[in-house]
Order: C-alpha cells, then structure tokens, then sequence
C-alpha cells in the first residue's frame, strides 16, 4: 500500500463516492441507517482482526479499519442527502482518516524519514482540504452564475412576449415561467 494519501487517491475517494451516489437516485432513511450500521459493524470485525497484531502493525490496522468506516460512512451521507456541502464534509472526513493513517504509517520509521513522512501527510491533507474548499466556491458560483444566467433568459422571453396582447401574451409569459421555473 502507498504509505502516505496523494492527490490522486483521494480524488479516486471523491470520484467513487459521487459516482455511487449517482447510482442511487434517492436512498431513504432506513438505507442511510444501515449503510452507517454495516459501517460500523465492518470496523468493529477489522478492529477485533488488528487484536492479534502488536505495536505499530496494530495502530496502523486500527487506522485502516477507520478510514475503511468514515469512507462507507462519507458515500452514505452523501448517497442519502447529496450537495455540495455534504460532499465537501464528506471528503474532508476521509482527507482526515488518510491522514491519520498516514501518521500512523509513519511511526515506523525514524529521525529525519519520519520528519519527512509526517511533512508529507501534513502536506496532503493541506491540499485535500484546499481541494475541497475551492471545489465548494467553485460550485457556489456556479449556480449564482447559472441563476444570473437564468434570469437573464427570462427577461428576455418576457420581453417577447411584449409583442403580443391578450391571451397569446399570458400564453407566452406562462411558456417562460414554465420554462426558466419562476
């Protein structure tokens, strides 16, 4: 396994986890309930397997076992109530557990490696977090451009509808409000 999280893999965490929220449509509460059960029930069985380890193996175990929950947990979350906030809380969860997990890899080694490891964990998490602060404005944005967008088009299929009176004209301004959903 690759001892610290990258950039790619946790962009790897954040595609799987909208792809499998794109794959279910809208999961209902008793789904989220026991995908977070299941999650729960899967770290408890890994943890009792990293009984048997000693020292740093199991630290290491026991941090792999997290990261496997707040990953299940994070596609729960946002499979049942998806946007733009709970896929940013979501990645910032697993940004964290990879970066524990990072940590605990790094106990392993010593003096200036280890400096070096524990550095590239910092590292890599700054930068998922960064990621996902800026992917959140970006979406922000987005949709307060779409919207100015939106309302823009509006006004103009309103103001072609000036050119009718009558019931053409409130046929026209029900065809925009229909169609820009005002």
């Amino acid at each position: 396994m690759n001892p610290r999280p990258t950039l790619s893999s946790i962009a790897a965490v954040l595609v799987a986890a909208w792809m499998s929220s794109a794959a279910v449509q809208a999961a209902d509460k008793p789904g989220y309930d026991q995908a977070h059960a299941a999650a729960k029930a899967e770290q408890q069985a890994a943890e009792k397997r990293c009984a048997t380890l000693a020292g740093n193996a199991r630290d290491v175990c026991k941090a792999e076992a997290n990261l496997a929950r707040v990953q299940a947990d994070a596609d729960a979350e946002i499979t049942y109530k998806d946007s733009v906030k709970t896929r940013h809380a979501a990645a910032d969860a697993v940004a964290k557990a990879q970066y524990e997990l990072a940590r605990e890899r790094c106990d392993d080694k010593g003096g200036n490696l280890k400096d070096v490891c524990v550095e590239q964990a910092k590292a890599a998490l700054a930068k998922a977090q960064a990621d996902g602060r800026a992917y959140e404005k970006s979406a922000d944005a987005n949709a307060e451009a779409d919207k100015v967008k939106r309302d823009a088009d509006y006004k103009v299929e309103l103001e072609k509808c000036d050119q009718f009176a009558g019931d053409p004209k409130a046929a026209c301004v029900n065809r925009a409000k229909a169609t820009f959903g005002k």
